[in-house]
């Protein structure tokens, strides 16, 4: 049963939803959008260059305390989307671990994606992949590299950091296929103003240790030192929300840092609400045991 402060939190939701603020002026002025992506690029390679915090190292000697180890299935069924796509998006994923495996984080450093991997090109090896822009699929430069980005953001959950970027995918496109984290526990990315910065906020430095098998991208992270905290995600209200024809989705995502048998601390890492784009049938809800909060009336 659902208590009325959350009621009330997913009415807002909803409110906001229905009405939104005014376009971006790149979508008002479509013709405008390349020369504002491009002031952004050239404000955010400023900021990277003057943030010192940013300067972080790499190894092929890799330290020996695992904190975290982690791997996920590099081809799934996403929808009727074109399964070639997936096979682009591994070529992709493959050119960015180069620049990713033996990164190491020293103590109050900071970690960013697009600063060590850079900004893809074909002449660098990257091909057209899978991309997600506004809930469509399309096809791109780079596409799929927010699989990588989902997989370092559920990694780095697990360690001792602080997440100081990371940015929500705002519509829920596919249907769940063999999902085994929690729905909005991944980071979606753009080159290079939708980043994400993680802070090693440990008393030790960081390695990042990633690698491709024939079917899985995995990878761990490293201590020098021994990491006595243990981290667990945990989420809370996950239910889909009828509006009316319309779906919604909602959940909270939480993470419980133990030490010992004792629970140290518990924090919230994020709120989720997305409109869901695909067709939500009663079978499939009932299949997955998912609460339906109906908002018809709201």
């Amino acid at each position: 049963m659902l208590n009325q402060e959350l009621k009330k939190k997913i009415e807002n939701y909803i409110y906001n939803y229905e009405h939104p603020g005014r376009d971006a002026l790149s979508k008002r002025y479509p013709k405008l959008q390349r020369p504002i992506i491009f002031v952004r690029h050239l404000e955010r390679n400023i900021k990277n260059f003057l943030d010192w915090r940013l300067r972080i190292k790499k190894s092929s000697n890799y330290f020996e305390n695992i904190i975290v180890h982690h791997q996920s299935l590099l081809r799934r069924k996403l929808g009727g989307s074109d399964p070639r796509l997936q096979e682009q998006k591994i070529i992709n994923i493959k050119r960015a671990i180069k620049k990713l495996d033996g990164i190491i984080i020293p103590q109050d450093k900071i970690f960013s994606l697009w600063n060590i991997v850079g900004k893809p090109r074909y002449v660098d090896g990257y091909v057209d992949g899978m991309l997600l822009s506004g809930g469509e699929v399309k096809e791109g430069l780079g596409g799929g590299m927010c699989q990588l980005s989902n997989f370092l953001y559920w990694v780095f959950l697990h360690a001792p950091t602080e997440i100081v970027e990371r940015h929500h995918h705002s519509k829920d496109v596919f249907p769940d296929s063999g999902r085994t984290l929690p729905f909005g526990s991944g980071a979606t990315i753009f080159y290079n103003y939708l980043d994400l910065k993680v802070k090693n906020v440990s008393k030790s430095s960081l390695q990042l240790k990633i690698w491709l098998t024939a079917d899985h991208l995995k990878g761990q992270l490293l201590s020098n030192d021994k990491i006595i905290e243990n981290f667990h995600i945990i989420e809370k209200n996950h239910l889909f929300i009828k509006r009316g024809d319309k779906y919604f989705r909602y959940n909270e995502i939480l993470r419980e840092t133990q030490v010992g048998d004792k629970i140290e601390k518990i924090e919230e890492i994020n709120y989720n609400f997305a409109p869901v784009l695909y067709e939500v049938k009663s079978d499939y809800l009932k299949e997955n045991n998912f609460e339906v909060l109906d908002c018809t009336s709201v």
